[in-house]
């Protein structure tokens, strides 16, 4: 090929030629010669070695490579190229098939899109053409009836324009013999031929207007000159389309109430007003207020641009934040059956973890600290018959009397665990108190008749003493003897359970927003905040947005009682909730809300409130104070009085005394005082908590003295106020915790584990530091973290039995009730002295 000047097209070397015809607007076109460079490629020579003659020169001469680059080197690079080559190639082709599919998926959307428009068009079109068929027949209908009414009207009733022509058309039909009134054929067909030709103009006009042509004729003759672009066609069609459809219309801008806090965001005002957040940002600026969208503004100002906008402004409190959480009652056709939630409750000791532990089939009291339950544990039992049964664990100890609470409160049934051999106890009192303040019914489990010294009768008649009569006593309350070692009962216990809980007829609605209570929470390391919740009413589900106290989140997972994820939660079941941005109190009540943005107000506004609540009881403020009332509230122990005195003034003053005796691990508590002699009540008030009463200046009559002999309650009289504060202190000193030293005598590194029979697993160990001892405490260390702390189960050097181990000697070692060790674990020897201690 060459061009018109005979010169050779310009080129990049040998390759291929061609004409590419490219296409322009309003028609034009124009042909451009390209060409198409070829690859080239190097054949080696016969004989040559490999990586000679290639492009790369990867093995070819040596002179011509980088110095210092050996063949591997160089068959590396190579290796390297090619592989990039390849993955280029790879991605290539991914790109080209992922562009193919979005091509694809285009075509798809744009067919979709012209097949809709060609329906909308089909109908505007057929009512188009209906609207013209009815207007024509209209016409048509509206010029019969007045050529009808013209042939009834007599000759004389009309005035010819023309009297020649009148007398000439009667003439005519005087000689034809027809009337002259009635019109002749000719002008009949003449008038609907010109009726024919006006409608075909018309919609020939229509028409041409509509398709935007103009034909050869019209052109000629004048007629029609120049009609509209297809374009303005296009959008008269859009036009007549959204109006048939309603969108023509502007919509009128709708008023709306604004609910105005103190402070608000100006993107949340936006959002309220349903207006642009850049409008907002616009008038505020108009006002002299430089803010972004994410700053908060005072309500003065936002009720300003909510007036300029049209808007109505209603000032809210901040506590109406709260009103979004759904507290609408349930309808009747709503509501399902739910299990019923039962507390486990009663004195320490009494065998409540090992009752539930029987029912459970399970073992919890051995993963106790103490073998006593510290925390409220959650768990769902079916029982043979098929009803599900909920169960809460709560603590006996003296220490958890919120816990105990808080369990009674969420509570439908209270089944109270007394033991046969030790009857009534002062928990077992707080217990009663409990299950009638939450106005709950009691089921009363005498545990513990399989031993010699069980007196289940003791038991009922020790009841008695706090109004509450059991079954056998002739009263209401259900009493099951049970044994939690043996099994006796359980299946009547758990009948009475289902019989209670089919007397209450407890329902619930799952369909609506969920709400319950948290059990117990804790900062997990791995998970984060976790919180134990018991779901109340309505259904929670993964992904829900929540409100629980001043927290709130998005659950991520859901885990039920046995460890395993849930997608829901229903009425009465417990699980664990994870994805909260805090942890949450004990007690607190979780709620779902719609929005983050809800959540978030209300915990923001419940956070306020409690650190105004500290502020102005005058709570801590300094890191120092807050570790001082933390280490003061914690595993303190109490000494309950009762104090009685013969004036108010003198048992105002012992009160105030008693508040100032203790330290961060004893204190005195005033459970009753009062004014006047001792009454048998007050002895009664103190046998069952397990307080002296004292005395000032007041003497116990004869009844409370007889129930003081009987009940083995203490009485003691005072005169002077300063022997009474002296006595205390010592009763109080009593409580100290003796102070436990640790002494640590040695470190021993395992380094082996075997498996001996009948003793279980044995760590090989060399002991490293200082001595091995049969009777001092351990503690087993993995990555210098504790993961266990007991005692030896065995020391043995070689295969004897030994007391001790010096340092650089091999033993071996056996844990008590624990067996998870491994090579490379560290264990710390010690031992511990106590020193008895006194109030100051």
């Amino acid at each position: 090929m060459s061009d018109s000047d005979g010169k050779k097209p310009l080129g990049l070397g040998s390759g291929r030629s061609g004409q590419v015809k490219q296409s322009f607007s309003h028609g034009r076109t124009k042909s451009v010669l390209v060409e198409t460079k070829r690859k080239r490629v190097v054949v080696p020579k016969p004989g040559t070695p490999p990586g000679k003659g290639t492009g790369t020169g990867a093995l070819g001469d040596p002179s011509k490579r980088p110095a210092g680059i050996s063949d591997a080197e160089m068959e590396r690079r190579l290796s390297a190229l090619r592989a990039a080559k390849a993955r280029e190639a790879e991605e290539a082709a991914q790109r080209e098939a992922d562009e193919k599919a979005r091509e694809e998926e285009r075509d798809r959307r744009r067919a979709e899109i012209e097949a809709k428009e060609r329906e909308e068009r089909e109908h505007q079109e057929a009512l188009r053409l209906k609207a013209e068929e009815d207007a024509r027949k209209l016409r048509e209908a509206e010029i019969r009836a007045q050529k009808k009414e013209d042939v009834r009207k007599p000759v004389s009733a009309e005035k010819p324009a023309d009297p020649a022509a009148a007398e000439a058309a009667a003439s005519r039909a005087a000689t034809k013999g027809v009337t002259a009134a009635a019109p002749r054929k000719t002008d009949r067909e003449r008038d609907a031929a010109a009726d024919r030709d006006a409608r075909g103009k018309s919609k020939g006009t229509e028409d041409s207007r509509r398709t935007g042509r103009l034909s050869l004729n019209e052109a000629l003759n004048g007629e029609g000159g120049r009609t509209r672009s297809l374009a303005a066609m296009k959008r008269k069609q859009d036009k007549a389309r959204q109006k048939a459809m309603g969108m023509g219309q502007r919509a009128e801008k709708m008023v709306r109430d604004v609910q105005l806090p103190e402070t608000i965001v100006v993107q949340e005002l936006a959002n309220r007003m349903a207006e642009r957040a850049a409008d907002v940002v616009k008038s505020l600026m108009k006002m002299g207020l430089m803010v972004s969208m994410n700053e908060p503004i005072d309500a003065d100002t936002a009720e300003l641009v909510i007036e300029e906008f049209g808007h109505k402004a209603v000032r809210v409190s901040d506590s109406d934040v709260e009103q979004v959480i759904d507290k609408v009652q349930d309808a009747d056709e709503d509501l399902v059956p739910r299990p019923p939630i039962v507390t486990i409750m009663g004195h320490v000791d009494h065998g409540k973890t090992s009752l539930l532990d029987a029912i459970r089939k399970t073992s919890v009291v051995s993963g106790e600290a103490g073998g006593i339950t510290q925390h409220i544990g959650a768990y769902q039992v079916t029982t043979d018959s098929g009803a599900v049964l909920t169960f809460l664990d709560t603590p006996g100890h003296a220490a958890f009397t919120s816990m105990r609470a808080r369990g009674a409160q969420v509570t439908d049934i209270v089944v109270l665990v007394v033991a046969a051999d030790d009857a009534v106890m002062p928990q077992t009192v707080e217990a009663i108190a409990h299950a009638r303040a939450a106005k709950v019914p009691m089921i009363v489990a005498i545990n513990k008749c399989d031993k010699p010294s069980a007196n289940p009768q003791k038991v009922r008649t020790g009841l008695l003493q706090h109004e509450v009569v059991v079954e056998q006593m002739g009263g209401e309350v259900l009493d099951v003897e049970v044994s939690a070692l043996t099994g006796k009962g359980l299946d009547l216990l758990l009948e009475s359970i289902a019989l209670q809980a089919e007397i209450l007829d407890l329902r619930a609605n799952p369909k609506r927003a969920a709400a319950g209570a948290v059990i117990e929470a804790k900062l997990d390391v791995g998970r984060g905040p976790v919180a134990t919740v018991l779901i109340e009413h309505g259904t929670l589900r993964k992904g829900d947005i929540f409100v629980v106290g001043a927290q709130w989140g998005k659950v991520r997972a859901l885990i039920n009682d046995k460890g395993q994820r849930v997608d829901e939660a229903g009425p009465s079941v417990p699980v664990e909730v994870l994805g909260l941005n805090g942890t949450p109190e004990a007690g607190d009540v979780l709620n779902v809300v719609e929005t983050e943005a809800q959540a978030r107000e209300i915990a923001d506004y419940r956070d306020q409130v409690i650190r105004d609540k500290r502020a102005a009881a005058g709570a801590a403020t300094t890191m120092e104070q807050l570790m001082a009332k933390a280490k003061a509230d914690k595993n303190v122990s109490e000494l309950p009085i009762l104090v009685k005195a013969d004036v108010q003034g003198s048992a105002e003053a012992i009160i105030q005394a008693m508040e100032k005796i203790g330290n961060e691990e004893v204190r005195v508590r005033v459970l009753h005082s009062g004014v006047g002699a001792i009454t048998e009540s007050d002895v009664s008030l103190a046998e069952a908590s397990g307080a002296p009463v004292i005395g000032f200046n007041v003497r116990a009559n004869a009844p409370a003295r007889a129930a003081a002999n009987q009940k083995g309650v203490e009485i003691r009289y005072y005169s002077v106020i300063y022997d009474l504060v002296d006595d205390v202190k010592a009763a109080a000193s009593g409580l100290l915790k003796n102070e436990i030293r640790e002494t640590f005598i040695g470190y021993a590194q395992i380094k082996e584990v075997f498996k001996v029979s009948n003793v279980g697993m044995v760590a090989g160990c060399l002991v490293t530091e200082g001595v091995a001892r049969r009777s001092a405490g351990v503690r087993l260390l993995r990555d210098n973290v504790v993961i266990h702390e007991g005692t030896l189960k065995t020391l043995k050097r070689f295969k004897d039995e030994v007391k001790e181990v010096i340092s650089g000697q091999e033993c071996g070692m056996a844990f008590e009730n624990y067996e998870d060790i491994r090579a490379g674990d560290v264990i710390e020897i010690f031992e511990r002295e106590e020193v008895e201690r006194k109030l100051l």
